[in-house]
C-alpha cells in the first residue's frame, strides 16, 4: 500500500470514528425518550412477578370485598367472566379454531 493509499485510509477511518460518536451520541437522546415508559413497564411487570408469587394478596381483598359488598363482588365477578370467555372466544376467531 502506498503512503497515498494509506493517508485515505487513516482519513476515511477517522471520519468514521467521528460518525459512530456522532450517532451514539444521537441514539442515547432518542433513547432517554423512552427511560420512563420502559420503568413503568419495568414497575408493572415487578409488580405482575409480586402477585403471581403472592397470590394470597389479591384473595385477601377479593374476599373481603365479597364480605363487605357481595352484589358488587358479584357484578363484577360477572363482568370479568363475561371479558375473560370473549377474549377466549376472541383468540379461538383469530387463530382459525372452531
Amino acid at each position: 500500500m502506498n503512503p497515498h493509499q494509506a493517508a485515505a485510509l487513516a482519513r476515511r477511518q477517522h471520519a468514521l470514528v467521528v460518525r459512530s460518536s456522532v450517532l451514539r451520541g444521537r441514539l442515547a437522546a432518542d433513547a432517554a425518550v423512552l427511560q420512563r415508559p420502559l420503568a413503568l413497564l419495568d414497575s408493572v411487570r415487578n409488580a405482575w412477578q409480586w402477585l403471581r408469587a403472592h397470590p394470597e394478596g389479591p384473595l385477601a381483598a377479593l374476599v373481603v370485598v365479597a364480605v363487605l359488598r357481595p352484589r358488587r363482588a358479584w357484578r363484577w365477578g360477572l363482568r370479568l367472566w363475561w371479558g375473560w370467555r370473549s377474549l377466549k372466544r376472541l383468540q379461538r376467531w383469530r387463530v382459525g379454531a372452531p
